[in-house]
């Protein structure tokens, strides 16, 4: 289960990828109108694009690298290496899923969903520091780089849901 909400060592570039494009296309699809449903929809598919250009990029950079078309085999391996971009947008996407259902007001549930996807940055800027050897000062900062990232993606959401 940490796997899949934290990604592997070798995940946490797609990750934060991730996490940086769900955050940005609720904040983009977020309106005074804007449905937690329609949002859910929004960003996950925005993700699902995002991640087959990802594939596709760098399956075409190994066939050129390789000199020839790469096996199923090897196309599989792009697609599982950049699986953690879609992944990542699962827990946000579930919370506005939680409010198209009903079960979570609409406000909540897109506040819930930016703040999974706070969180994630945190965790993940934690993780980055942990392996670099930061001390707390570097901890800090690698921590507010990662963060300040989605806040601005949060500060955009409030100002297009006003």
């Amino acid at each position: 289960m940490k796997r899949f909400l934290l990604g592997s060592q070798q995940s946490i570039a797609g990750a934060v990828y991730g996490t940086i494009v769900v955050m940005g296309a609720i904040a983009a699809g977020s309106d005074a109108e804007a449905e937690p449903g329609q949002l859910a929809t929004f960003a996950a598919s925005t993700v699902l694009v995002l991640w087959l250009a990802h594939v596709y990029s760098h399956s075409l950079a190994e066939t050129i690298t390789a000199g020839r078309r790469l096996d199923r085999t090897e196309l599989f391996d792009v697609m599982r290496r950049e699986l953690p971009i879609p992944l990542a947008a699962v827990p946000p996407v579930a919370a506005l899923l939680l409010g198209a259902a009903g079960v979570l007001r609409e406000t909540t549930a897109i506040r819930l969903a930016l703040g999974i996807g706070l969180a994630t940055l945190v965790v993940q800027g934690l993780r980055y520091a942990g392996v670099e050897g930061f001390s707390r000062a570097g901890t800090v900062v690698a921590v507010a780089v990662n963060l300040s990232l989605g806040l601005v993606i949060v500060a955009l959401e409030a100002a297009l849901a006003h």
